[in-house]
């Protein structure tokens, strides 16, 4: 592999600096360095981070191809800035066994274009009845060690804990959708004033915020750690700070989507801004982007949730829920956190790259711009604004609720352990 110079790059938003790439790794770091033999990237201007780390990626193969494959969902992660991404489990098999989280780890491997590592199912398909193979999946080429029924909660609180203290064994996570089922029968939106108008089916809050305060309590009764999936209202946020004060091991993400989107928006009833949990109030979003500020919320993660066309192009009721978010997710934590002033470049490293691949316990992901660590790198231009063509999206998928809208920042190169995987906004 050639060796490549990217001069001037302002590293997690600090100072000018070169970074010299030689081979998979970081070779040097520093001011006016040798380009000799090198490729030249001028990045004056531009922010360099560590690649960036997803922990809730649905990528739908095996079985729902039309969606969303492997190769499209990493060439999507690629554009957006991600070197690794988490496989959520619902696929079609369930990856519940070994055999089906080796395979989905082995076509992210041929794809090329970032890290796939599978999350496991909870439970043998999804139906929150019996444990899956945990152990076998964690002992998998995979080396599966996040596993989630996302889609669907583990409502059971004795399957929840009897998977809280298998993964112990492990250093495992279980990563919970939280949503009290019985509570969100025939939700289409979330709960409140906005709902009550448009006569649709109320998804509360307390059907998220009940199922994270049994959780937090478990894992700390077990031992063990605890994820929260998705987190979208203001009392989510404070019962998991009240879990963190208590030292308990408790970890949760936040989506884009629910750092800009409110319930408002549901009022054009078009299908692309129905997802699960559902957008909140004003109030909430502002508590979710204080909550990533401050470290309560512990990372970003996108939700990416392909779906044909015609599951979307529907009437509100029968619309799927889900929103693809690989390709928009650093411009909308750009404009909702960095350029509002709540977060700076270092913090958008932290919760999207260093704090994601420490929970997932994902080996040569969200490590420091420096001499001999990977190269898996990623070199935004922040100054860009653009407005949103999903007609350009790597993903097989366009459901994107920010069609036309404009957003800052745009991901100008990525690299894989030195291999640029994007050059200049485009797949290499």
């Amino acid at each position: 592999m050639s060796k490549i110079l990217i001069r001037g790059a302002r590293i997690l938003g600090g100072e000018p600096r070169d970074v010299l790439i030689d081979g998979e790794t970081v070779a040097e770091v520093g001011t006016s360095l040798d380009a000799e033999g090198a490729t030249v990237i001028e990045a004056e201007g531009q922010i360099l981070l560590p690649g960036l780390v997803d922990l809730h990626t649905h990528l739908r193969e095996p079985g729902r191809e039309d969606s969303e494959t492997v190769l499209t969902g990493t060439k999507a992660a690629a554009v957006g800035g991600f070197t690794a991404v988490h496989a959520m489990a619902n696929t079609f098999p369930v990856a519940d066994t070994a055999g089906v989280v080796e395979q989905v780890w082995r076509l992210g491997k041929e794809s090329g274009y970032c890290d796939v590592q599978p999350v496991g199912a909870v439970t043998v398909g999804l139906e929150g009845k019996k444990l899956a193979e945990l152990g076998a999946m964690h002992d998998s080429a995979a080396g599966v060690k996040v596993f989630s029924d996302d889609g669907k909660c583990v409502d059971d609180a004795v399957i929840m804990r009897r998977a809280l203290e298998y993964v112990k064994a492990f250093d495992g996570v279980v990563a919970q959708h939280a949503q009290e089922p019985r509570l969100t029968e025939g939700a289409q939106m979330n709960e409140g004033i906005v709902s009550a108008e448009l006569g649709l089916g109320g998804w509360p809050a307390v059907a998220e915020e009940s199922i994270i305060a049994r959780d937090v309590l478990l894992a700390a009764h077990v031992g063990s750690r605890v994820h929260i999936c998705h987190l979208s209202t203001a009392g989510s946020v404070e019962i998991v700070r009240w879990a963190k004060s208590k030292g308990w091991n408790v970890t949760a993400e936040v989506t884009p989507h629910h750092l800009l989107l409110t319930d408002e928006l549901v009022r054009t009833y078009n299908p692309v801004y129905k997802v699960n949990p559902p957008l909140r109030t004003e109030a909430d979003v502002l508590a979710l982007r204080e909550a990533l500020a401050d470290g309560t919320i512990d990372c970003v993660a996108t939700d990416h949730a392909p779906h044909p066309h015609e599951d979307k192009d529907c009437e509100w009721a029968a619309a799927a829920m889900g929103m693809v978010g690989l390709e928009t997710a650093l411009s909308v934590v750009q404009q909702t956190m960095v350029d509002t002033g709540l977060i700076d470049w270092a913090g958008v490293a932290d919760r999207m790259s260093f704090r994601p691949a420490a929970i997932g316990r994902l080996e040569g992901h969200g490590r420091p711009v420096s001499a001999g660590e990977p190269a898996n790198l990623t070199l935004v231009d922040p100054a860009y604004r653009g407005a949103v063509d999903p007609a350009g999206f790597a993903s097989r998928s366009r459901n994107t609720p920010y069609e036309g809208r404009e957003l800052p920042g745009r991901v100008t190169h990525t690299f894989l352990r030195g291999r640029a995987t994007v050059v200049d906004g485009k797949l290499a």
